[in-house]
């Protein structure tokens, strides 16, 4: 006969030896002691990882890939300069070799795993702005599953970060995507990477057009319109712009505003994969195209500000930081949760600090005492907790030992941990499965405890990597989830990382 009591008693022991087993690992050495010093130096240690790792950036195979001089990719942008020469490129992205190269195991991607092409196109202010567009290849097979990709394909728009972030450092999370059966594009803000510095306004669509004295007229942050370009506008209207080139064809061309005699692509080349079916599978009303934004620093900020106003976004990944609800821009406070967001954040800004710096802010180190943890909830604060209290679908995954330049793939730039960029891709390639192609697989995989992730090796090859949650995921500060899942359930744990003080 089948004991109910028996098996509420077994319910309740494993319950509780679960809870007590997270308490442990929540209480973990107390802060300021020896062992909690130990491991704080040791994640410092590891938060550059992606350089000194035995296999890391420092190693005599990567240091072989790496092109010297000038590249292909340099040539191009020479060649793109020369080609438009009334479109000046002022930044290091255009004058330096290897600026825009990313990680040169994966110079061999296109025509091998997926295909990449160049575009060019001009934002509202008639600045030329380049970039590229990813897609499977014909016939290709998801390098996971093995299972045939059949298009038409959702459609993905990254955002690079600041401070001269270009569109070829994001490249590896294009790739990934592309593979996997997505139509993804990258490009460059004005101002930065190989875009064109300056508006074009003026009576002569060829010239650029400048006018500093000029009073600001409505959202525009002065009379030089993306001058200078370390400013919110570009990156808004950059992803903006940059969607509406990602979704034009032969019969609705992107307009190329001011273009003049710019050499500039009319529509998206790979237009024809682009699933326009209407979604009706969509958790967000009103929302029913298969499109998301993904960016970076204040490309972050962007897409967690875009997702509230574009009816065409269906979800957002905000990589350092998801920007939560009340955020403003251009003096207005109109931001908003509407679609599903995640937020992948990181522990440390561009520099490595101890524990006791790392209070209330991952850029600006704040002190809070030798025996005090730093605030749990730092990064839940930013984005997760305000987007869940809007109702919407949310994550927030924080890799461990993570700094701001995890998201951006730059040769010998310090520093960056080992397996950030793993995580990050692992869990935008299961947000996205999620909310635009809507895989019943996609909740398993982010609710995994283990996952394995492809990784871009020597001679072009790519090999696959075990990586256990525990392990990846910070023990400073919060990351969980609440979202439904594709039967409908809402499922929520605000500490999958035993963190403790996630509420």
């Amino acid at each position: 006969m089948f004991d109910v009591t028996k098996l509420a008693a077994a319910i309740t022991c494993a319950a509780l030896a679960a809870a007590t087993a997270a308490t442990a690992q929540a209480a973990g050495p107390a802060p300021g002691s020896p062992e909690y010093i130990q491991r704080d130096m040791q994640n410092m240690r590891d938060a550059y990882g992606r350089q000194t790792a035995p296999d890391g950036q420092l190693s005599p195979d990567y240091i072989q890939a790496v092109p010297g001089g000038t590249n292909d990719a340099y040539l191009q942008q020479v060649a793109e300069q020369a080609d438009n020469p009334t479109r000046p490129i002022l930044d290091p992205g255009q004058i330096v070799p290897g600026w825009n190269q990313g990680n040169p195991y994966r110079a061999q991607w296109s025509g091998t795993r997926g295909i990449r092409q160049r575009i060019a196109f001009t934002n509202r202010y008639g600045a030329l702005l380049h970039g590229d567009v990813y897609r499977p290849l014909p016939g290709a097979r998801d390098p996971y599953t093995h299972r045939k990709l059949k298009g038409p394909f959702p459609a993905v728009v990254i955002t690079t970060g600041s401070i001269q972030g270009s569109e070829g450092m994001y490249a590896w999370l294009a790739e990934d995507l592309a593979e996997r059966g997505y139509v993804v594009l990258t490009y460059d803000v004005q101002g930065q990477g190989t875009s064109e510095t300056f508006p074009h306004l003026g009576p002569m669509a060829d010239l650029p057009w400048c006018d500093p004295t000029a009073q600001p007229q409505g959202q525009e942050q002065s009379g030089c319109p993306g001058v200078p370009f370390q400013q919110q506008a570009n990156f808004v209207y950059g992803t903006i712009d940059a969607t509406d080139f990602m979704e034009s064809t032969p019969r609705h061309r992107y307009k190329n505003p001011h273009a003049g005699s710019a050499k500039v692509n009319s529509f998206n080349p790979f237009w024809k994969l682009l699933d326009r079916r209407r979604d009706r599978k969509s958790v967000t009303p009103g929302r029913t195209n298969k499109l998301a934004i993904i960016g970076h620093s204040l490309g972050a900020f962007a897409v967690s500000y875009v997702q509230g106003i574009d009816r065409r976004v269906e979800t957002t990944v905000a990589l350092d930081k998801l920007t939560g609800p009340g955020s403003s821009f251009a003096g207005e406070n109109t931001a908003k949760a509407v679609v599903p967001g995640m937020g992948i954040q990181s522990e440390y800004g561009f520099n490595v600090e101890p524990y006791w710096m790392m209070g209330g802010s991952s850029i600006t180190p704040t002190p809070t005492g030798l025996d005090k943890a730093p605030d749990p909830q730092r990064e839940e604060k930013t984005g997760f907790l305000p987007w869940r209290k809007s109702g919407r679908d949310s994550m927030v995954i924080v890799p461990r030992a993570s700094t701001h330049l995890e998201y951006t793939d730059i040769n010998f730039a310090l520093p960056a941990s080992r397996y950030g960029q793993d995580v990050a891709s692992y869990y935008t390639q299961a947000w996205l499965d999620k909310y635009l192609k809507h895989q019943g697989s996609a909740d398993k995989r982010l609710l995994a405890s283990r996952f394995k992730y492809l990784e871009p090796r020597a001679g072009g090859k790519w090999q696959a990597v075990t990586l256990k949650r525990a392990d990846r995921l910070s023990f400073y500060f919060c990351s969980g989830y609440g979202f439904h899942t594709q039967r409908g359930k809402l499922v929520t744990n605000n500490d999958i990382a035993g963190v403790g003080g996630c509420s």
